[in-house]
């Protein structure tokens, strides 16, 4: 004779905890940043930026870390204020933005994007633009739209490089 166990069904199992932390880069961070970006401008995706441009800039910077390990991912964030004549507020283009290839598809790219996205809240900026020369899959999925260069920072559409034939997105925050 089979009978019926009133046991309860197990839970579903726990998202796993993410396993890096996001952090504001550090100006020490500029050899790691640029040994991560490396495949990336030799597949076309990046252009080069050198150790001490990285130094530089690095304020503009989020991190992805492991704990005690390398940087797995890392997004930069510029702001530009409004134009005289533009009639907008300040905005923000979101740059360099890499994953390493082992860690990619494991959230740590959602994760720099939604820090980068809270820090744009936090700032004020009315929109964030990017640059991809992929398909903008995890863009498209935070709610980016393409658009034209008219309608992001003509300082920025100044830096981008034609030949690269880099699809421009943007979301208003």
């Amino acid at each position: 004779m089979i009978t019926a166990s009133s046991q309860p069904a197990p839970p579903p199992p726990a998202l796993p905890a993410p396993t890096y932390s996001v952090r504001s880069a550090r100006a020490e961070d500029a050899a790691e940043l640029a040994e991560l970006s490396r495949p990336f401008v030799r597949s076309g995706a990046l252009r080069e930026r050198s150790v001490p441009l990285y130094a530089a800039q690095a304020a503009d910077f989020l991190v992805a870390q492991a704990p005690g390990g390398p940087i797995e991912g890392s997004v930069g964030l510029r702001v530009y204020p409004a134009a005289p004549g533009e009639g907008r507020g300040p905005v923000g283009v979101l740059y360099n933005f890499c994953v390493a290839g082992h860690r990619q598809g494991s959230g740590v790219g959602a994760g720099l994007l939604r820090a980068a996205l809270a820090m744009a809240h936090a700032r004020s900026l009315g929109a964030l633009f990017a640059a991809t020369t992929g398909g903008g899959g995890l863009f498209l999925r935070y709610g980016f739209a393409p658009t034209t260069t008219r309608r992001a920072p003509s300082a920025w559409v100044r830096t981008l490089d034609p030949r690269r034939n880099a699809r421009i997105l943007t979301k208003s925050l």
